[in-house]
């Protein structure tokens, strides 16, 4: 009975109640002391930061620490990001309604969640199965039915629902796969770790404008590596 003690016993038996959320107090004080006092500011990424009840995306047995400000495993060799990254990942792609966005590397579907609270429709990917079929049945018992959750290799991308406004990549590489340039849609833009996977990479920002890509280089973050599948 491992997978999140089966997603938190489908969420205590489907009666989770934001209005009677008791982590609520937790989740305000997280925005505000950890996020707002280290410069978000977009009311869109603060909203949903506030609504999205993180505890439920880890384990059971860490779910007392998941508004600290560090990441938390999630089984499988993964974790989950602190909340600053996943805030300010959010607030660097611009997120507004009637976009359409691809995350690459769902892990406990924390991130696609905070997401889907504010743009129309997120396309997910991830490459650990068992992670892959728990996010989304938690995605699905939280309510999210703009996302859709698929097992793939990230690396491709998403062609068939291409372009995509906004990319998120959660896991880190030496360079930012051809494929998910081709699929960013013009006016996008693509945030993902870049650097050694084995070590610190640089949180990078792609810009399409007018056909051509731009570059912004930010803050030296830590992610996982980002994992391919082997061809047949």
């Amino acid at each position: 009975m491992r997978p999140f003690l089966i997603i938190w016993l489908l969420i205590l038996f489907s009666g989770y109640c934001q209005q009677n959320d008791p982590y609520q107090v937790e989740r305000n004080r997280m925005v505000n002391n950890q996020i707002i006092a280290r410069g978000i500011s977009d009311y869109a990424t603060l909203k949903a930061m506030r609504k999205v009840p993180r505890h439920l995306f880890v384990p059971p047995s860490v779910a007392g620490q998941a508004y600290n400000d560090w990441p938390l495993p999630i089984g499988y060799n993964q974790t989950i990001s602190q909340p600053f990254i996943v805030a300010y990942m959010t607030e660097l792609s611009r997120p507004v309604k009637n976009k359409r966005a691809l995350e690459i590397g769902t892990g406990s579907g924390y991130q696609a969640a905070v997401l889907a609270e504010i743009v129309d429709r997120v396309y997910t990917i991830e490459i650990v199965p068992e992670l892959a079929q728990e996010s989304a049945a938690r995605l699905k018992v939280l309510g999210y039915e703009n996302i859709i959750v698929r097992y793939s290799d990230g690396y491709k991308g998403w062609p068939e629902h291409a372009p995509f406004d906004i990319i998120i990549v959660t896991a880190a590489a030496d360079h930012i796969p051809q494929p998910l340039k081709d699929q960013l849609a013009e006016g996008g833009r693509l945030v993902m770790p870049v650097g050694n996977p084995a070590t610190v990479q640089e949180l990078i920002v792609l810009t399409k404008r007018k056909g051509k890509i731009t570059e912004q280089r930010l803050e030296p973050v830590r992610f996982v590596p980002l994992k391919r599948l082997r061809e047949k």
